[in-house]
């Protein structure tokens, strides 16, 4: 009489710890897509955090790419809970199992490969420390070794062959995505020496008393004239409330360029704000310019419903 072989523990326990690594993963990125939205600042030992979140890397067809992370670890746990919700029917639960293992190992790659790429841009381009992506970084790579050692693959050659052109596709869709960040939608619409966009907001009195309030305090505006963000801060003052702050363009080619000032107060994203010696990286909602600068003046700001991104 043959024996039974036992399952493996790590094959009857991948999934539940698949889903509980990749809830975290979902909550971390859900807070992180809050504050990409409200503008306001991460919960974070370090200002890498906000950095990054103020970095034009951070914002993939509009939207934040935390968002995107949140989605694909919300997948992560739907594939991996699916079949251990079945119960009485094994052949039906078989099917999702191997089903949703194979999407597992294929998300877990995709994963993986792209969070390594975005630890090069942290190290290399943005070169920032934050904790959030660090951990997210691991979080991919526990999931991708989890759904590898997960269950018994029939064919690992063939695994591991679509796991290769998985990570191709992802790569090249990964540096097609972000081959403009240098360059942006706004770089190719402005014109090299001007300062970007057109400011089309109309300032209000509180906007042009603020901007007023900062310039007399020495507030700086640190950015360049394609940055997104930066034009998003211009349209919250508005025109003529704009026109008094004290903006250093850090980009060569821009407009009255001071690249060596960027240098000196070591700018690492756009925009960067300077006041009263308190740093702070990217676009500031009109009310919170006001607090860290000691404003106080009248507050109805008519611009402030565009909020920081």
């Amino acid at each position: 009489m043959t024996r039974k072989r036992s399952t493996p523990w790590i094959h009857r326990w991948s999934r539940p710890i698949t889903a509980g690594i990749a809830t975290v993963g979902a909550i971390v990125t859900a807070y992180l897509t809050y504050t990409k939205f409200t503008g306001n600042e991460a919960a974070c030992p370090t200002k890498g955090c906000d950095i990054v979140l103020s970095s034009p890397y951070a914002t993939v067809f509009g939207l934040p790419l935390a968002l995107f992370g949140f989605l694909a670890y919300a997948s992560m746990v739907v594939f991996a809970i699916a079949p251990l919700v079945i119960k009485g029917n094994r052949e039906l639960r078989s099917k999702l199992e191997n089903w949703t293992g194979l999407l597992l190992f294929l998300g877990g790659t995709a994963m993986m490969v792209f969070s390594g790429y975005l630890m090069y841009l942290l190290a290399f381009e943005i070169k920032a420390v934050c904790t959030y992506c660090i951990a997210s970084a691991l979080f991919s790579a526990m999931l991708f070794i989890l759904a590898l050692v997960g269950r018994d693959w029939q064919d690992i050659g063939q695994l591991f062959f679509t796991g290769i052109l998985v990570s191709i596709i992802v790569l090249i869709g990964t540096l097609g995505v972000y081959a403009n960040i240098k360059n942006p939608d706004i770089a190719n619409r402005s014109v090299p020496g001007e300062a970007g966009l057109p400011i089309t907001n109309i300032s209000g009195a509180a906007e042009i008393a603020l901007a007023a309030h900062l310039k007399q305090v020495g507030a700086k505006m640190y950015g360049a004239y394609w940055c997104p963000h930066c034009h998003e801060q211009k349209q919250l003052f508005g025109k003529e409330a704009f026109s008094q702050i004290g903006y250093i363009e850090c980009d060569p080619k821009g407009k009255n360029p001071q690249p060596n000032l960027c240098q000196t107060a070591k700018v690492q994203s756009y925009p960067t704000w300077v006041i009263n010696g308190q740093s702070v990286a990217g676009t500031q909602s009109l009310e919170k310019l006001a607090q860290m600068s000691g404003y106080t003046g009248a507050r109805n700001f008519k611009n402030s419903a565009s909020g920081g991104s």
